[in-house]
C-alpha cells in the first residue's frame, strides 16, 4: 500500500503530522508532496522540525496567486506526480486551495481520494475555504469527520453512509502529543511578558478582515484600546503587515506587543497562558476548545459549531465594538467552562489509518486494487 500525502499550507502541516506517524507506525509506505502554497522556507522548515514531519519527497514550489490562478498551477503541477508515483489512495487535509486542487486532479485519474476534516461547513460561499470544501467532499472515496455537524452536513448533502467515517480531529492529536514541549518554550520570557499573569492573544489573516483598510483599522484601534486593559500579543500574518502598513496603521499598532508569525510550539505556549484569544482563524477555534482558554472569533459564521456548543468559542460578528465589550467581559467576568467534543482524544489519525488499510484490504480482496 502506498499513501500520497499533499500538505500545502501551515494549517496542513498540523493536520498531517499525526497521519504520517500513524501511517509509519502501521508500516505503510507513503510519499510526501508539498505544493508551496505557503511558502516561507524558514517557516515551513521550523513547522516540519517541530512536528516532526518528515521531508517532502516533492516541493512543488507554486507560491502565490490569486485564487484561480493558484489553484491551476497547483493541479498543472501535480498531475505528472500523480501519474509517476501512482499511489493507492491520495490524502488531502483541511480546506485550503492545495486541498481542493490535487483532489480533482486525483478524481479525474480515478485515484481514490480521502479528505480529512470533511463535513465542516460556514454556509458562507463568499469564503474561498467553503468552496475548497463542498467541492472536495464531493469527489472524495472516504470522509473523515472530525466533529458530529460533519456528519449531519454530509448526510443532508446526499453523500453515501459507507464513505463516511467520524474519527475525531486530527488537529487535537498534534497538540496533545506536543503540549509537554511546548511549555518548555521560552517564548513570553522573548516577548517581554514573562511578568505578566493576564495577556491577550490575536491573530487575524482573513482577506474579509484585513484587505478593507476600513475594517482592518477598526479591528486595530479595538485591540489598541483593549490594550490600555492588558497586554495584546499579536504574531502578525505577512499580508495583514503589509495591508496595515499600507493603510497607514503603523502609529496604531505602538500599543501591541507585535511579532512575526511564530512555530507551532512557541504559538501553542502563548496560546494555552494566554487570558483570551482573539481570531479568524478555523483551528485556532478548535485548539481553544481543548485548552479551557476563551476565544473570541471575529466571524459572522464558523464551520466548527462544536468549539461554541461544546467549548470556550464565542462569534463575535464584524463589528469592533462588540469584540471590544466581549473582550472585557471575558477578562473581567468569571472564565467559561468548556468541554470535549466527542473522539478529540489524541487518537484520530490512528482511526484514519485503520480505516484505510481495512479499506484496501477488502478492495484487494476483491480484485479491485493492484
Amino acid at each position: 500500500m502506498l499513501v500520497m500525502n499533499v500538505v500545502g499550507a501551515r494549517p496542513n502541516f498540523m493536520k498531517i503530522a499525526p497521519v504520517a506517524e500513524a501511517l509509519r507506525e502501521a508500516g505503510v509506505a507513503q510519499y510526501l508532496v508539498h505544493t508551496g502554497q505557503h511558502y516561507d522556507e524558514k517557516m515551513s522548515h521550523l513547522f516540519f522540525d517541530e512536528l516532526g514531519i518528515p521531508t517532502p519527497d516533492l516541493n512543488l514550489e507554486v507560491g502565490s496567486g490569486s485564487q484561480a490562478a493558484q489553484t491551476a498551477e497547483i493541479m498543472r503541477k501535480f498531475e505528472p506526480v500523480l501519474l509517476e508515483v501512482k499511489p493507492d489512495v491520495l490524502i488531502v487535509v483541511g480546506d485550503v486551495n492545495s486541498t481542493m486542487a490535487c483532489a480533482l486532479v486525483a478524481a479525474k485519474l480515478n485515484v481514490p481520494v480521502a479528505h480529512i476534516e470533511a463535513g465542516l461547513r460556514s454556509f458562507d460561499r463568499s469564503m474561498p475555504e467553503e468552496i475548497n470544501r463542498v467541492v472536495t467532499d464531493s469527489i472524495s472515496d472516504l470522509l473523515f469527520v472530525s466533529e458530529p455537524s460533519g456528519m449531519k452536513n454530509l448526510s443532508n448533502e446526499g453523500v453515501a453512509g459507507d464513505k463516511v467515517h467520524f474519527v475525531g480531529n486530527v488537529m487535537i492529536d498534534t497538540l496533545l502529543h506536543h503540549r509537554a514541549s511546548a511549555e518548555a518554550s521560552d517564548i513570553r520570557s522573548r516577548l517581554g511578558l514573562e511578568a505578566t499573569a493576564n495577556y491577550a492573544l490575536v491573530t487575524l489573516h482573513r482577506p474579509s478582515n484585513v484587505d478593507n483598510p476600513a475594517v482592518l483599522g477598526g479591528w486595530i484601534r479595538a485591540l489598541g484600546a483593549l490594550s490600555h486593559e492588558l497586554p495584546v500579543v499579536f504574531p502578525m500574518h505577512p499580508r495583514t503587515r503589509r495591508n496595515a502598513i499600507e493603510a497607514g496603521l503603523e502609529p496604531e499598532l505602538q500599543s501591541l506587543t507585535i511579532s512575526e508569525p511564530l512555530g507551532y510550539l512557541d504559538f501553542l505556549n502563548l496560546m494555552s497562558r494566554s487570558s483570551v484569544v482573539i481570531t479568524d482563524s478555523g483551528g485556532i477555534q478548535e485548539e481553544t476548545t481543548v485548552l479551557g482558554v476563551p476565544c473570541l472569533t471575529v466571524r459572522k459564521n464558523t464551520e466548527r459549531p462544536a468549539t461554541i456548543t461544546f467549548g470556550t468559542n464565542r462569534l463575535i460578528g464584524n463589528d469592533p465594538k462588540d469584540l471590544l465589550r466581549a473582550a472585557r467581559q471575558v477578562i473581567r467576568g468569571p472564565r467559561r467552562v468548556g468541554r470535549l467534543p466527542a473522539l478529540w482524544d489524541g487518537r484520530a489519525a490512528q482511526r484514519i489509518v485503520e480505516v484505510l488499510v481495512d479499506r484496501l484490504a477488502r478492495a484487494r480482496s476483491l480484485g479491485l486494487a493492484s
